[in-house]
């Protein structure tokens, strides 16, 4: 039986506890990871304060990378020592799955936020034999060790630092697959990103991939708008200061042809709506607390025949996606490393509160 050191959640809101925990067992079709760092973002928090209900206690984390330490007898295409990603879990045998569209999988909530894998069954237990729930986003990656499986381990090439590879698993790979597999925006177009953390900068960077004429970046931070220019941004706007839809008019002339949501705030996404152009559209990957509502004018919608879509996860195919950006990172076309900041395992708590202030854009907690 392995034993190791994790970050559990074990109450609403209450800080990341470090304790020694266990793993049961290692079942044919998973693959056990010795995970070197792990991404914070915003769905940490989510769940942690159960706008998203995950059972407690848990072991969250879900932008995890490191080292292939073991593998099940029935997993093909990884190896032992191999680097990898980790990203989010799928069945693999729903309609969706089969149309190879794993990030609308029928089961994706129970198996990304069900806290057990897709029979009931948790890996891990606490000192006493009491179970703790994992398989957050089939991996629970704020752990030294964390299981995964095939359909959510990327391998990645040895030559890329492996540290700051996990975001590629959640947040930077929804921002700019929203815009480049989501949006599907042409070039020459105009895009406005509301929201300038790790998932809008990344969008910012994949609109300049992507051959965006005009990327229009929108924030209450001035530090992460320059950071936003620096990326990739024609224009900034701090809508503290400037009437958001009027001044995106004015640089547009006639409204953006796409534009994405990143702050899961309704009044943000009413915004995003209306700062369109005729037939433009809109993509929102922001996560509210569930059951949060947002309003629309109809007409302004129905009448310059705009498009309103939902987007989980960039609409990426991992093992596809991932190995992308890893390849546009190498050529410097995407420097997601200027986002990051590391802190170490101990410093988690601290890790999440500087995310949730605004002073970190994309912490990376350091685990071995």
């Amino acid at each position: 039986m392995l034993e190791f050191k994790a970050a559990v959640t074990k109450s609403k809101g209450a800080p990341f506890e470090l304790q020694k925990i266990k793993l049961k067992s290692l079942k044919d079709n998973e693959v056990l990871v010795k995970i070197k760092a792990a991404g914070m973002c915003h769905t940490d928090m989510v769940a942690r304060d159960q706008d998203y209900e995950v059972p407690l206690p848990v072991v969250l984390g879900h932008e995890g990378s490191g080292v292939v330490e073991q593998v099940g007898k029935s997993v093909k295409g990884i190896e032992v020592g191999d680097h990898v990603v980790l990203s989010f879990a799928s069945c693999g045998q729903c309609k969706s799955c089969l149309k190879a569209e794993p990030v609308y999988c029928y089961n994706f909530y129970p198996m990304n936020f069900g806290g057990s894998d897709e029979n009931g069954f948790t890996s891990l237990s606490d000192q006493e034999d009491k179970d703790i729930h994992d398989h957050f986003f089939g991996q629970s990656s704020f752990a030294e060790y964390a299981i995964a499986t095939e359909r959510n381990t990327v391998v990645v090439p040895k030559d890329v630092p492996l540290e700051i590879l996990g975001p590629l698993g959640c947040g930077i790979q929804t921002g700019a697959g929203a815009i480049m597999n989501g949006l599907k925006i042409e070039n020459g177009s105009s895009v406005a990103i509301f929201g300038a953390g790790a998932v809008g900068l990344a969008a910012v960077m994949a609109a300049k991939i992507m051959g965006a004429s005009q990327i229009i970046a929108v924030d209450i931070v001035d530090s992460r708008l320059e950071l936003a220019k620096e990326l990739g941004a024609t224009d900034v706007i701090n809508s503290k200061s400037a009437d958001v839809v009027e001044t995106i008019m004015k640089i547009t002339e006639s409204g953006a042809d796409y534009s994405l949501e990143a702050t899961g705030r309704p009044e943000i996404l009413r915004w995003a709506i209306d700062s369109l152009a005729i037939r433009g559209t809109c993509g929102f990957v922001g996560a509210p607390a569930l059951g949060v509502e947002a309003s629309f004018d109809v007409n302004g919608v129905m009448v310059p025949g705009k498009t309103i879509k939902g987007i989980i996860e960039g609409e990426s195919i991992p093992q596809i996606f991932i190995p992308q950006l890893v390849e546009h990172y190498r050529a410097g076309r995407f420097p997601f490393d200027k986002l990051i900041k590391f802190y170490h395992f101990e410093q988690i708590n601290e890790a999440a509160k500087d995310s949730e202030k605004g002073i970190t854009v994309k912490p990376i907690i350091q685990i071995s």
